[in-house]
């Protein structure tokens, strides 16, 4: 069986800001997906126990009063997502998202925030296979341009848009809407590397080189391989472009997971 018509988990996360060492989740999803099974929703709503910046709430339209009104408290929450998308992988399914290594990083940080095992931890030695719409898709089409002023050109809504994925802007920003969205877009990227050129849609077909051969025929492990090398060398070259201007850029290439690094204790007292 090709990769991409396996079992798959499909992961996304709303939070309270973009850093993943400090933020927290505020709803997330898990949704299992293909394979010939049944869809399985998961879906959590959560208080993070801190107040959520405007910003954040203008993306995902969920304020401090509704959070703290309806959402579960966040240990429980936390330790109930990682033991769903750990239960996925230990059968077998592939973790799908877009840009996924931040929801992956964001929830190792709340499961250690907490005290709770890690995803890894619960796998009992199971490998976790992940598959990442934005590495795949910036490879595959790599000299995309930007749709406008206002939209990017790796936007999962972007991507929706190539892949001819229907988008819906009520439902977008929301954690369930925006796994299934990304797990589509992979499935269609699979489609085309296992397809013949030929038969690409006019549109693929108009691509500038390129590159989604390169996805054909690797088992899970070598497509998972193949990201974390893709990972590090997209990095290294935004990270090439950003220092154009900002000497001092860094941009992170770990993947599918940032590493973590031990609070420094240095100078508390004794």
């Amino acid at each position: 069986m090709t990769w991409h018509l396996g079992r798959w988990a499909a992961f996304d996360t709303e939070t309270t800001g973009v850093d993943v060492e400090s933020d927290r989740i505020v709803t997330a999803a898990v949704y299992g997906l293909g394979g010939g099974m049944p869809v399985e929703p998961n879906d959590w709503f959560v208080d993070p126990g801190i107040e959520i910046p405007e910003g954040a709430t203008a993306v995902h339209g969920i304020s401090t009063e509704e959070a703290q009104t309806k959402g579960e408290p966040a240990k429980g929450a936390v330790d109930h997502i990682a033991d769903v998308l750990a239960g996925y992988a230990r059968e077998g399914a592939t973790v799908v998202g877009h840009n996924v290594v931040y929801d992956l990083t964001l929830l190792d940080r709340e499961l250690r925030r907490y005290g709770l095992p890690t995803v890894d931890e619960r796998l009992n030695g199971q490998p976790l296979y992940v598959v990442d719409t934005a590495v795949l898709d910036k490879h595959a089409d790599p000299y995309r341009k930007r749709v406008s002023e206002t939209q990017g050109p790796r936007q999962l809504i972007t991507l929706a848009q190539v892949y001819d994925l229907p988008w819906d802007d009520d439902n977008a920003h929301g954690a369930s809407y925006d796994a299934v969205i990304a797990a589509r877009v992979a499935h269609r990227i699979g489609t085309l590397a296992h397809m013949a050129r030929a038969d690409w849609p006019e549109r693929i077909r108009q691509v500038r080189r390129p590159r989604y051969g390169d996805f054909n025929g690797l088992t899970l492990a070598e497509l998972h391989a193949r990201q974390v090398d893709l990972a590090a060398e997209q990095a290294a070259g935004l990270q090439a472009h950003f220092r154009k201007t900002d000497p001092d850029a860094v941009v992170d290439g770990a993947w599918p997971l940032r590493p973590w690094v031990e609070p420094s204790t240095e100078g508390e007292p004794a």
